[in-house]
């Protein structure tokens, strides 16, 4: 079992970055897919980034490619989301989660990102 707590959300500005934390506790990390979900008000959870299975490869979204990168510190148990050139349609809650197999089993509580035009 493992714990995630995000931080790191807040209010920008369109253009501006932000950088997600996402602090892992419990049993390690280290045997688990990592990404971030995201949600909006009235909208389905979608998925922003993750690592891939095997390799360190990742995924990203149509809509931040380019923009978000999603990283990680072992030593510190930590993941990150850096997002950069943020836009208006890039508000929601953001989550951390994590999965040993197919289904996203842990996640975090969520932290708000809100992007001003």
């Amino acid at each position: 079992q493992v714990q995630l707590v995000e931080s790191g959300g807040g209010l920008a500005q369109a253009g501006d970055s932000l950088r997600l934390s996402c602090a892992a506790s419990g049993r390690t990390s280290s045997q688990y897919n990592l990404g971030w979900f995201r949600q909006a008000p009235g909208k389905e959870r979608e998925l922003v980034a993750r690592f891939s299975r095997v390799g360190g490869s990742t995924y990203y979204a149509d809509s931040v490619k380019g923009r978000f990168t999603i990283s990680r510190d072992n030593a510190k148990n930590t993941v990150y989301l850096q997002m950069n050139s943020l836009k208006p349609e890039d508000t929601a809650v953001y989550y951390c989660a994590a999965r040993s197999g197919l289904s996203w089993e842990y996640w975090g509580q969520g932290t708000q990102v809100t992007v001003s035009s």
